[in-house]
């Protein structure tokens, strides 16, 4: 890993240091030997911040200010960021920044697994001038490299991004009228428009939560839709001709429209909750479209030095066993997991479907011995529980 290029790795957090202290406690594991920590956080956050990282403190409601000043003292050559309510794989930041070994990538974003710890919430992505993202196919395990274009981006997911920090100062960084929701996106618009090329590395993954915030509970059922109608505001005016802002907004009145209909059918919402929700958004609408959006001053370099944080060992500990010992097995894989990743397995003898999670020592899967990890694979399979346990390590890819 000689002459691995030294890279900032941002949180930015605010009112979660419960979600903070599991991240904190994964990132700590990670194998990249050449990184530094930055968490921008509110001052209770910021209390919980381990010793060698740089703390910015911040108490005001806006991501990208506080990406901004996350990237203002980062002293790496690349900067990455993951939000405060995920947890990186241990080879996370390793995979996703070896792409810029090549000085003519920009940008770089991995996958991003779900609740489940298995299945995928977000995979690779393009986003037009309106803000509204489509699905790409891109190879599962290779890494892909593709460039944008004028009215054409490709996304980075906000949870799992790079950027090589000399092109996104000198873009201005994040635009803080984008105080939550499209940020990034605006980010990879900006990008694309220089024909700036980002790679697509699936096998740099976080694992993310959706955790309770001031805009939704932690169904994921939204509290206020203010800065979505707000951003969506903002970005059509930097990036769709005018001709093309009504169709827009009501195409996004629409899609919000069918989302509470549908959390209304659930019962995780009242008919007059949906109704005070959708006037939210209009709020937004029209208070995005009012919005000031000064333009964006590069951003200098760091006044602070390069301040390298520990992070794990790269070794990886695996064990697995029944679930009834699931009590030993624990204690031993907390002892073990200081700078070492363990992944600890247990198994049932059902078909029980798998749920994997990091505990804040180790990773820990839990599933039937016949049951579905993969969830394209069938219900129910026979294994022996040795050959099940090297399978998963497999599909794992820690």
């Amino acid at each position: 890993m000689t002459g691995t290029l030294p890279v900032s790795l941002i949180v930015v957090s605010r009112n979660r240091p419960k979600e903070l202290a599991l991240c904190l406690a994964a990132i700590r594991k990670l194998d990249h030997p050449n990184f530094e920590l930055i968490v921008v956080a509110d001052p209770a956050s910021a209390a919980i911040c381990p010793q060698g990282a740089k703390v910015v403190p911040i108490d005001i409601a806006n991501i990208s200010a506080a990406r901004n000043l996350g990237l203002a003292a980062a002293a790496g050559e690349i900067v990455a960021f993951i939000d405060d309510d995920a947890v990186p794989e241990p080879r996370w930041l390793a995979r996703l920044t070896a792409p810029f070994a090549d000085p003519g990538i920009a940008a770089a974003g991995g996958f991003v697994v779900g609740r489940n710890g298995i299945s995928f919430q977000w995979r690779a992505s393009c986003a037009d001038s309106h803000g509204r993202s489509t699905e790409i196919a891109v190879d599962p395990l290779a890494v892909t490299v593709l460039a944008g274009a004028a009215g054409r981006a490709i996304r980075t997911e906000g949870t799992n991004c790079a950027f090589r920090r000399s092109v996104l100062c000198a873009l201005g960084g994040f635009d803080p009228a984008f105080r939550f929701y499209l940020d990034e996106t605006d980010v990879n618009m900006r990008l694309a428009a220089q024909g700036a090329r980002t790679a697509i590395v699936p096998r740099a993954r976080v694992h993310h939560a959706f955790a309770a915030s001031d805009r939704r509970k932690a169904d994921r059922t939204p509290t206020d839709l203010t800065e979505i109608g707000a951003s969506t505001a903002v970005f059509l005016r930097k990036h769709a001709p005018p001709a093309e802002h009504g169709d827009a907004l009501d195409r996004l009145r629409k899609d919000q429209d069918a989302r509470l209909d549908r959390l209304v059918r659930r019962g995780a919402l009242s008919s007059g909750g949906a109704a005070d929700l959708r006037a939210t958004l209009e709020l937004g609408i029209a208070e995005g479209q009012l919005r000031e959006m000064a333009s964006l001053a590069p951003i200098p370099a760091a006044k602070t030095a390069f301040l390298a944080f520990a992070g794990g060992d790269g070794a990886i500990c695996l064990a697995g066993g029944w679930i009834w010992q699931a009590t030993r097995l624990r204690a031993e894989a907390s002892r073990q997991s200081d700078r070492t990743t363990c992944v600890l397995m247990l198994f049932s003898p059902t078909a029980r479907f798998h749920r994997l999670r990091f505990t804040g020592t180790h990773w820990e899967q839990i599933g039937g011995l016949f049951g579905r990890s993969d969830r394209s694979g069938p219900a129910f399979r026979f294994w022996r529980r040795a050959t099940r346990l090297n399978q998963e390590a497999r599909r794992l890819d820690f």
